[in-house]
């Protein structure tokens, strides 16, 4: 048989489930509307996927790409930033 304090915490566990879902997936929606919308599309949806990460794996598994794959990005421009200083002449 199942407590009253055990009903309340599952009940509390599935409603912040479902909060941070509709928080988490409306801050991407928006996001993914600001790519083709004047708005910083590349913060916005970084955070919504942090918000989803929250509770969610999969979200927290995106993240970890999304971060991975910004870190490359960065350093390809790093890289190429640094040789294209070389070869210009003071």
């Amino acid at each position: 048989m199942t407590s009253g304090k055990q009903v309340l915490s599952d009940t509390y566990k599935k409603a912040r489930r479902v909060v941070i879902a509709i928080v988490g997936g409306s801050v991407v929606v928006v996001g993914i509307l600001m790519i083709a919308l004047p708005g910083p599309a590349i913060v916005v949806i970084p955070t919504g996927l942090a918000i989803l990460s929250i509770e969610f794996a999969w979200a927290r598994r995106w993240l970890r790409k999304l971060k991975a794959k910004t870190r490359e990005t960065m350093d390809y421009f790093d890289r190429n930033r640094d040789s294209s200083n070389k070869s210009s002449p003071p």
